[in-house]
């Protein structure tokens, strides 16, 4: 019985493999392997299409949220407002940056930030509050905006998941004082490698953040302030480059899939993701929820079907980070969906014909 993934690229790359290997040979004869031509193009291009002035492209999307952070003065002593059901490097990176994640729970429908538990989390030491655009859908943003302008905060969108969403018309990345995104391969504009890159339409902030990235160094061998050294290589700038222009294409094969599963699964025990009226849901992952998970995860892998959790420990449970003194119980919602969510096989590759035998697997179970 043929392997059906999580995830795959194999497929995609068989597809488009001429033209990769084109833009490869172009940054090789190029003479330049890190910031130069591509990679200006790529940071332009990606701006242009979330819709904001500027980019600036970094070496993951990890050190994206650092940088952003390290770019708006957020620091030591500083708090940020999150959430704890995402990817370890959205709190790594508040880490890093020497500032303190407070969590607050999620909406039990579409496992976002609640933006009704916002207001609520802030003390005279937040600087900043991070939604992260889970799964491919944003957060209800409107509400947040206000409560940040009110509370004089900055807004770091955390983009990550959610290349192409849309609230209310805008794209994820450009509703905020500044956004970042990661270009890891899954991602739905997924490089060859690690990528990622920060966006606002500031142009201080923009300027700022390319010093940043390059040590702290305007100049070569020269520091202005202490920096990192995290930038975007050329060879995955030109390779997004070639991928950037299909990302609508992606998006609706995507939301296609997700109607496919709607449909499939629709009279089973299977909570399905449902898509926020404000926006349009990219899917970046296709996230169902049963309270026996880990019955069905099981029979999945003896048909050959692999999925994923997303993610099956709360940030705020992890060893890493007890010394902030969460603890079990503090986040209802978040802890509850922990144990019963999981992705199916979602990316644009995928056949109707291995849809179909992930779903006819699911409706033995039922």
């Amino acid at each position: 019985m043929e392997r059906i993934g999580v995830w795959g690229y194999l497929k995609e790359y068989a597809e488009t493999k001429d033209e990769l290997l084109r833009a490869v040979a172009e940054v090789f004869e190029s003479g330049t392997l890190i910031l130069g031509q591509k990679g200006r193009d790529f940071e332009q291009a990606y701006s242009d299409y979330i819709g904001v002035k500027y980019g600036v492209g970094c070496d993951n999307g990890t050190n994206a949220i650092t940088l952003a952070l390290h770019a708006l003065g957020v620091g030591e002593g500083d708090e940020v407002i999150t959430v704890s059901n995402t990817a370890i490097p959205t709190v790594s990176a508040i880490v890093t940056a020497g500032a303190t994640p407070v969590f607050v729970d999620i909406d039990p429908e579409t496992y976002l930030m609640d933006v009704t538990k916002v207001e609520a989390a802030i003390t005279p030491k937040t600087k900043a509050i991070l939604p992260v655009h889970l799964y491919g859908q944003c957060v209800d943003m409107d509400p947040l905006l206000d409560i940040a302008k009110r509370h004089h905060l900055y807004m770091v969108e955390d983009c990550a998941q959610a290349h192409g969403a849309e609230y209310k018309g805008r794209k994820a990345g450009s509703m905020g004082d500044i956004s970042t995104t990661s270009f890891y391969p899954t991602k739905i504009l997924g490089g060859y490698g690690d990528g990622g890159m920060v966006n606002t339409s500031d142009e201080a902030l923009a300027q700022h953040l390319r010093r940043l990235r390059f040590y702290g160094a305007e100049t070569t061998y020269y520091a202005n302030e202490h920096g990192y050294n995290s930038r975007l290589d050329e060879l995955q700038a030109a390779l997004l480059l070639t991928k950037l222009p299909k990302i609508e294409q992606y998006i609706h094969r995507r939301r296609e899939i997700a109607t496919l599963y709607q449909e499939g699964l629709a009279d089973t025990g299977l909570i399905l993701p449902k898509e926020a009226s404000y926006g349009r849901h990219a899917y970046y992952l296709y996230v169902v929820r049963h309270p026996k998970r880990d019955e069905i995860i099981k029979k999945l892998r003896e048909n050959n079907i692999h999925v994923n959790i997303s993610y099956p420990w709360p940030i705020h449970t992890m060893k890493a980070y007890e010394y902030l003194g969460w603890k079990t119980g503090d986040l209802p919602q978040t802890e509850c969906a922990a144990k019963e969510i999981f992705s199916l096989p979602m990316y644009p590759s995928l056949t109707n014909e291995e849809l179909a035998r992930v779903v006819e697997v699911i409706r033995q179970l039922f």
